[in-house]
């Protein structure tokens, strides 16, 4: 059956966008749904505090879609510096012209993607999902698709919230991201500092337990900047905030199934958080996100090479683009999970152990170039 759409992405977010665009670039008629109320690219919100840490693969595949955003909006991290709660630090620095990861406004992104998708005459820009031989959803973690489907999403919650928000400081950050780990159990808390495009402002996201990160989010700015400088050690300098503060809760979870066949011949794929959600304490989120899309992609341009031309619904392609995808995921979210755990552990042991394995990495060069190597996706040498 032939329907008048190849490909109908549910979601209008960076991944469901970039999707789009990959798709496509290989001729496929690609619908896009939206929930927005108008037709045209977001504006730049102020209010949105939220920023990614983008690695060399999601910045390649966002250069390749012409969806980049401009050098002001994407902070290249050239250090790393992270401690412990008793001593423990360790630090990364870039090749020599290159970088970590880029920090990016997710709004100047969502710009980008935006701007690209409505020029481009392959994609329609939809307020209703259309019949498509391809349904794929990009929604989120909280998908109205995937629950209205009955798809199985199993979660695991951290008991903790995210508490995300702008400052500026006294001291330039030099392009440095800064990561401090203290308490434990209950109290644990994750605190980063991602360097944004003005030397003195970076994006802040504070793991901490629900009822604290909701607490700070009430507090008056002068509280909250006290309880941040007590828990970076005023590295910076004195601080400011310049944003509005949101929570969200903090969860790992996957779907059990990524790909399925649906009526009338059609089929379906999950892509990015509708998939998967990881602790954000790698900054890898939305990077995974983008490696659905890049797999996703690639997998459906093979469908030409087959002996027989295979539809964008041929279920040995979906899959495989599952079985490659969830592996990939399952290791990273093993990885993030152990630490996340290592570093709540109430054990003093425990806590001793892993502030001394901190500074015994830092000491260690061939283990540090390859943690930097899994992380950034960069061919790092000593």
């Amino acid at each position: 059956m032939r329907f008048p759409l190849d490909v109908c992405i549910r979601g209008d977010g960076i991944t469901g966008c970039a999707l789009a665009l990959a798709l496509a670039a290989q001729g496929l008629r690609v619908g896009v749904v939206s929930a927005r109320a108008d037709e045209k690219a977001p504006g730049m919100g102020s209010g949105d505090v939220r920023a990614y840490s983008l690695n060399a693969s999601a910045r390649q595949l966002l250069e390749g879609l012409q969806a980049w955003p401009s050098d002001a909006h994407a902070t290249p991290v050239r250090h790393m510096s992270v401690w412990g709660d008793e001593g423990g630090h360790i630090d990364f620095d870039a090749p020599a012209a290159t970088a970590l990861s880029w920090i990016v406004d997710v709004s100047a992104l969502e710009a980008a993607l935006h701007q690209r998708v409505h020029s481009t005459p392959q994609i329609s820009w939809l307020h209703a999902a259309e019949t498509a031989e391809l349904t794929v959803v990009c929604e989120g973690r909280d998908s109205a698709t995937r629950r209205e489907w009955g798809l199985t999403f199993e979660r695991q919650p951290y008991e903790q919230h995210a508490l995300g928000f702008r400052i500026r400081h006294a001291r330039a950050h030099q392009h440095r991201a800064r990561q401090w780990f203290s308490g434990s159990g209950s109290n644990a808390s994750i605190l980063a500092f991602l360097p944004l495009g003005d030397p003195h402002t970076s994006a802040v996201v504070w793991s901490l337990p629900a009822q604290r990160a909701q607490t700070l989010r009430a507090q008056t700015e002068s509280d909250l900047m006290l309880a941040l400088s007590s828990a970076c050690g005023a590295t910076l300098g004195e601080m400011g905030l310049v944003s509005e503060r949101a929570t969200w809760p903090l969860q790992s979870a996957q779907a059990h199934h990524w790909t399925g066949a649906l009526s009338d011949g059609r089929a379906y794929a999950l892509v990015g958080d509708a998939a998967h959600n990881i602790h954000p304490l790698a900054g890898l989120g939305l990077n995974l996100g983008l490696d659905d899309v890049a797999a996703l992609s690639l997998m459906l341009s093979r469908r030409a090479a087959k002996a027989q031309l295979a539809g964008v619904a041929d279920l040995r392609l979906l899959r495989a683009y599952e079985r490659q995808r969830k592996l990939a995921v399952s290791t990273v979210n093993a990885a993030c999970d152990g630490l996340q755990t290592l570093f709540a552990h109430p054990s003093p042991v425990v806590r001793w152990l892993r502030n001394t394995g901190l500074s015994c990495v830092n000491r260690m060069q061939a283990v540090k170039h390859w943690t930097m190597a899994q992380a950034t996706h960069l061919e790092i040498t000593p």
